[in-house]
């Protein structure tokens, strides 16, 4: 069964992607709000289907459309010792300000949170760092 969820009618294209970043207030009187509340916080999430239903929404003050979701792994640099296929690493962002470094999103990525457990499902390669740390690109799950 697919996981569904409701976004705003200019935004549901199959393929679009999206953070969750977690329940409005002013949703909280909403019939369907359970509906839009059911995703993890921080997440992102790729739109696989648009299905037909519509549905009247006041906080983007414009339709929403039903929608079929997955969660998307997340790109991110780990330490070279932490990246073997297959293990669960506890995610930790490096001690680095360099918001300058082209790599900086992907060692700060807004959809994992410090110190939780992760898979690592893939390993794309080396970062370059610019202050020499050895790095390597995986996708976390």
């Amino acid at each position: 069964m697919a996981a569904i969820t409701l976004v705003s009618g200019s935004q549901a294209k199959e393929g679009g992607r999206f953070y969750y970043m977690g329940p409005q207030s002013e949703c909280r009187g909403c019939k369907l709000k359970g509906v839009c509340f059911n995703l993890e916080q921080g997440a992102m999430y790729e739109i696989t289907a648009v299905r037909d239903q519509t549905h009247e929404c006041a906080f983007n003050e414009d339709i929403v459309r039903v929608v079929e979701i997955k969660k998307v792994a997340q790109r991110a640099a780990v330490p070279k010792k932490l990246a073997i296929e297959g293990s669960v690493i506890t995610f930790q962002e490096p001690e680095c300000g360099r918001l300058d470094c082209g790599n900086y999103r992907i060692c700060h990525p807004y959809a994992l949170d410090n110190g939780k457990k992760y898979s690592v499902i893939e390993i794309d390669g080396n970062a370059e760092c610019p202050i020499g740390e050895g790095l390597v690109l995986v996708k976390l799950f």
